[in-house]
């Protein structure tokens, strides 16, 4: 949720209710600025009013990179989006053209980037495996097209589509 703090529109990135003992309970957030992008540990009393700003999302699909940046485009208008690589964080690795994201903003402003939970990508680099060395579950370090090396099966090789977790950045299986 995103809220109004001394002025200051803010995402609520964490929170936990505590009641201590023999005190009174308190919601200690982290909360992460939009203006400046800094993040801050903050303690709420129980019986203290916040404002809480309307969140919107909507989906949206990856175009191309600008210099640093990242643009995505809303499918039905065609509007577009520049993100900042903040924003955007280890996801760059699972954005492949026409990849569908999801977007959160605050009063027109991009806050957040939701990935799917998993990438089909195509293997650029797989180098070949050791014949007689599959006495286990042996994995090889693969490359793909995004630049990120994940570990797969031997019989992976490149060219191949695979799947990929973008939450743990593991393989998952053949696409």
């Amino acid at each position: 949720m995103a809220i109004n703090y001394n002025g200051d529109i803010t995402v609520v990135l964490d929170s936990q209710h505590r009641t201590p003992g023999n005190l009174r309970a308190f919601v200690q957030a982290t909360l992460r600025s939009i203006r400046t992008g800094k993040s801050s540990d903050v303690r709420f009393s129980s019986t203290e009013k916040i404002e809480v700003i309307p969140m919107v999302t909507k989906k949206m699909e990856y175009s191309y990179k600008d210099g640093e940046d990242y643009v995505f485009s809303d499918p039905e208008t065609y509007e577009t989006v520049t993100l900042p690589p903040e924003i955007v964080g280890d996801g760059k690795f699972y954005l492949t053209e026409n990849a569908s994201v999801t977007v959160t903003f605050v009063e027109e402003k991009a806050v957040s980037i939701e990935m799917p939970s998993s990438a089909i990508l195509v293997v650029a680099d797989a180098p070949d495996g050791i014949r007689g060395d599959s006495a286990n579950n042996v994995q090889k370090p693969v490359v793909l097209e995004t630049g990120i090396t994940v570990q797969a099966p031997l019989f992976i090789k490149t060219g191949e589509k695979i799947k990929v977790d973008t939450r743990t950045g593991k393989y998952m299986e053949r696409a």
